[in-house]
């Protein structure tokens, strides 16, 4: 789960594997694939680095087990 910002400042994790798209229109506007939008202040370039970096860690952590 990443972390992000609503607009007015209050912070949630979010299920990155819930994103259908992400695009700034100019606020950056998440849409979930069941059909729920978000809008967060972070810039897509951030969402998208936080959800690499917990991909990564989900990968690291299952390979250390394995």
């Amino acid at each position: 789960m990443i972390l992000v910002s609503r607009l007015s400042g209050e912070t949630f994790y979010l299920n990155s594997n819930l994103i259908e798209t992400i695009e700034e229109t100019p606020d950056t506007v998440i849409k979930l694939v069941n059909d729920k939008t978000l809008i967060v202040k972070e810039k897509v370039p951030v969402v998208i680095e936080r959800i690499i970096e917990y991909n990564r860690k989900i990968f690291a952590e299952r390979t250390r087990t394995e």
